[in-house]
């Protein structure tokens, strides 16, 4: 009969919600063990970010719990300032993920009243098992890039890429390039594309939400150049869809002065052009999709990637199942969910 390692909590994932949950346990001294299935921790971070992103809300606002950001740290964190700050924070607290480490199955034994964890290290294509009193899902919900269902996207010649794999508008400049989807990474690498000279055209598919009053003093009526904000305010926005409040990083000027083109839905996609809503056909050398990301989670308290119970008692699954990082409210939600966690086991 096959071994299997028996552990207090299994915790899958090691983003910065695995790594919060890791650091909580650590310095509660509840014995753990950390599976991911990439070759490094916060790997979205490290490989699938472009080179000038920072973080959309201020350092107050995106710490950890337990560690605070070094002195000199900028209010928006860069992209490389907040690895660095993830790999202290994994040094401070001894986290020790086991990487290539890819879960297949798992299944609440009744009996023994414990999780019976299937999973493979890819490194040396062996199956290992866990049995865990409690088990903690901690993939974060950008997990998979989610790529729209565009007619005639097979088709295009020009180069197709995901915002993931995009780093910098350098290798662009005179080319035509589209970018699909307006939110905070779309706004963001249109606005790097055009400063690097590309002739830059963005999809926005639906109303943009930043902070409403300000907004309006700041931007005015956007509407012309085909920007619309949504009914209900950036809290409420996030909370319900998931969608982020837009940090405007300059974007909007550009669009005003007609640097960047503005275009409400594609009709579908021929080998060199694209046609928009209203006919108008355009020519485009490349196509980056800015669509975001949908999480894969497939365990009987979610449904579509997401828990079946809303916030706050989302993190609550049954028999000492429990998931961390899918409040949709970014670090904050994180450290809050990994804090109930702890809590709740330590009863």
């Amino acid at each position: 009969m096959e071994m299997a390692e028996e552990v207090v909590v299994l915790v899958i994932g090691a983003e910065p919600a695995g790594l919060v949950t890791a650091a909580c346990l650590a310095r509660r001294h509840v014995p753990y063990v950390m599976v991911e299935r990439e070759s490094c921790s916060a790997s979205l971070w490290r490989h699938r970010t472009y080179d000038r992103l920072k973080l959309h809300l201020a350092k107050e606002f995106c710490e950890l719990p337990h560690m605070a950001y070094p002195m000199g740290t900028p209010t928006y964190v860069p992209r490389k300032r907040f690895v660095e700050y993830l790999d202290g924070y994994i040094d401070r607290f001894r986290i020790r993920p086991r990487y290539r480490t890819v879960v297949e199955s798992a299944v609440y034994d009744d009996g023994r009243s414990r999780w019976v964890v299937s999973a493979r290290d890819m490194a040396i294509d062996v199956e290992v098992k866990f049995v865990a009193r409690f088990l903690v899902i901690a993939t974060g919900e950008n997990s998979k890039a989610n790529i729209p269902l565009v007619p005639g996207l097979p088709g295009f010649v020009g180069e197709a890429i995901l915002s993931s794999v995009y780093k910098s508008g350098k290798c662009y400049t005179r080319k035509n390039i589209l970018v699909v989807g307006a939110g905070n990474s779309g706004m963001e690498v249109a606005y790097d594309l055009a400063t690097h000279g590309a002739n830059t055209s963005i999809v926005v598919r639906r109303p943009l939400n930043g902070n409403l009053n300000a907004a309006n003093v700041i931007f005015g009526d956007m509407s012309k150049h085909g920007i619309v904000r949504p009914k209900m305010g950036p809290l409420l926005l996030k909370s319900q869809t998931g969608r982020s409040a837009i940090i405007d990083v300059g974007t909007a000027k550009l669009i005003r002065g007609g640097f960047i083109k503005v275009f409400t839905g594609i009709s579908t996609i021929n080998a060199n052009s694209v046609v928009f809503h209203g006919g108008k056909e355009v020519p485009f050398d490349a196509i980056l999709f800015a669509t975001g990301y949908k999480s894969t989670n497939g365990e009987s308290m979610f449904k579509d990637g997401f828990p079946k119970k809303g916030f706050p008692n989302h993190w609550k699954g049954e028999d000492g199942l429990y998931c961390v990082g899918f409040a949709r409210r970014g670090l904050t939600g994180i450290a809050m969910d990994a804090k109930n966690v702890i809590e709740v086991l330590l009863k």
